[in-house]
């Protein structure tokens, strides 16, 4: 369960009260909305059939799974079908093995999302044992399913671009530059990662 409306006011409010430029800008923009996925392999899986593809083609390659393998399978079902198979089903060949990955880790029980590590980074350490997943895709879904309150993920390039604008800078931070600003919003940077993906959606509210 990612962090409520609730929770993310209640850090951002925190933080606003050290920061007039941030109050003003949340006064001007408002609040933004929870951003909340299932926890499970489930949301990891749509993780991958979504990278690099549109949001209407990853829509249809998991309605083709979900068409073959039933509404909520499970790792075993997946991995039980061949590669021409799951080809029909719109997954390429790097796909499949990104999916079979987390499947196998999961059916083992390397990878327990009902039980991942409480210390963020060896949780971070945890999923990105999936081929294909980097540290980006594991901080969203702690941020998003677990509701981790300081994710930060710095390699975002809207978050990135969003703190240049934010603080006015002349360039827009890399991902170790962002790591860097990030220190000054702690414990509440997932409330403000979320909060400023709103802002940078927002520029002229």
């Amino acid at each position: 369960m990612g962090l409520s409306a609730a929770a993310i006011k209640a850090s951002l409010d925190a933080l606003a009260k050290n920061d007039t430029d941030l109050a003003n800008e949340i006064s001007r923009i408002g609040y933004p909305e929870p951003r909340i996925r299932d926890r499970g392999y489930m949301t990891m899986l749509r993780t991958i059939v979504g990278q690099q593809v549109s949001v209407a083609a990853a829509a249809s390659m998991w309605n083709k799974l979900e068409a073959e393998l039933g509404e909520g399978f499970t790792p075993a079902c997946l991995l039980s079908r061949d590669f021409d198979t799951l080809r029909a089903c719109g997954l390429s060949r790097q796909k499949q093995g990104y999916a079979r990955s987390l499947c196998e880790l999961v059916q083992t029980g390397e990878v327990n999302f009902d039980d991942l590590p409480g210390d963020d980074e060896e949780a971070i350490a945890e999923l990105i044992k999936v081929k294909g997943i980097g540290r980006w895709s594991a901080e969203i879904y702690l941020l998003f399913a677990e509701g981790r309150g300081d994710m930060w993920p710095a390699g975002d390039l809207a978050v990135q671009e969003g703190v240049k604008r934010l603080l006015k800078l002349n360039e827009r931070p890399d991902e170790k530059g962002l790591r860097q600003i990030g220190e000054r919003w702690r414990p509440h940077r997932g409330a403000m990662a979320i909060w400023v993906w709103h802002f940078y959606a927002n520029p002229a509210l």
